[in-house]
């Protein structure tokens, strides 16, 4: 590691933010020895915050039905192959309920933007999950909507919305969607969801393709300018079905280092160690907590429709990542010693 690259882990974890080309710098310059410096510092921070709890999440897919075509997707609306499928509102709430015997107190529902869940459907399911469990946390991840689709959500109790930004960069972010897709319109329902009152989350692809150390630092610039609640990054994974099939697959060394350089941007920011980042390496979950991560979320979809929310190749869909199998993935989190915790899991502004 180059005094240059120390001064820049100095400076980031001083004070939370770089230059675009001191981030390019940092990305470009990066050695094990630079990786295992930031880990250790974002470590440091995170523990200052959260000690040494990881926060689980139930995830429930509930549709792979999308009306958008992004190239790097599974279930693009271009996709013959996949397998259709759409859970009804009396199938998420019966994960719901099997989440919440299993200890769950946050479920996400996560999908492909599918035109049968209108505000009215999700009005209605998310005041029926709140009635029946007050002391849980609603997350959603269900794409671009109106402000006042997100208003209406968030009216009718849902806490959090996941919408990853995917790249900051105009000029990259038309290379990985369609026309008819643009980047300003995911900021603006980014800045809406954070002005009605969301605990937000942003996110990108790591090794996505055409992606650069440069719109790499852009990604962390503007991580660092909007302040997320939560942000979900993961590595590139191709599917076979998509304009993307030959890409390369991004690298979890390149993925846990961009997790140690969010975390000390944003020390409080709630920071999934994804199933993406399992899927490229048997203890890639573990590396990610160990990096900076103190997010993890289990599979509570019905296990007939798993493998069918293939937004990538290989996607595990099966194992520890599976809801009943919770035991098992908090003793591998609690062997690198850390402990699961099953709490509403909010984003802690201020240091203990």
């Amino acid at each position: 590691m180059t005094d240059r690259v120390a001064a820049l882990i100095q400076k980031l974890t001083t004070t939370h933010r770089l230059t675009l080309s001191e981030y390019t710098e940092l990305i470009q310059n990066r050695t094990p020895k630079a990786a295992a410096e930031l880990a250790k510092r974002a470590v440091k921070v995170r523990q200052e915050i959260y000690g040494n709890t990881v926060f689980v999440r139930g995830l429930i897919e509930i549709s792979n039905i999308c009306k958008n075509d992004c190239l790097y997707c599974g279930i693009r609306c271009s996709n013959p192959h996949a397998d259709r499928y759409r859970l009804t509102p009396e199938e998420i709430l019966a994960c719901a309920d099997e989440g919440y015997s299993l200890g769950f107190r946050t479920f996400v529902l996560q999908g492909g933007e599918d035109p049968f869940f209108t505000d009215k459907v999700l009005c209605s399911l998310i005041g029926n999950i709140k009635e029946k469990y007050p002391d849980c946390a609603i997350t959603l991840s269900l794409g671009e909507r109106s402000r006042e689709s997100y208003q209406r959500l968030f009216d009718a109790g849902a806490d959090r919305y996941l919408l990853r930004h995917e790249t900051a960069n105009e000029t990259h972010y038309r290379k990985l969607h369609p026309s008819t897709m643009s980047l300003a319109t995911r900021m603006k329902a980014l800045r809406d969801l954070k002005e009605i009152g969301y605990q937000v989350g942003c996110g990108f692809m790591v090794g996505s393709p055409y992606q650069t150390a440069e719109t790499i630092a852009e990604d962390l610039k503007f991580i660092e300018e909007f302040q997320p609640d939560m942000c979900g990054i993961g590595p590139f994974i191709p599917h076979k079905d998509t304009p993307f099939a030959g890409e390369a697959a991004g690298t979890l060394e390149l993925t846990c280092y961009l997790l140690s350089i969010v975390r000390l941007i944003h020390p409080p920011v709630l920071l999934p160690s994804t199933t993406a980042l399992g899927t490229i390496h048997p203890s890639g979950r573990e590396m990610g907590i160990k990096a900076g991560a103190n997010v993890v979320m289990p599979n509570l979809s019905p296990v007939t429709v798993r493998e069918k929310y293939e937004l990538y190749n290989n996607k595990i869909c099966t194992g520890e990542e599976a809801a009943e199998a919770r035991d098992r993935l908090a003793s591998r989190i609690r062997s690198i010693g850390y402990e699961i915790v099953t709490d509403r899991g909010d984003i802690k502004k201020e240091r203990n």
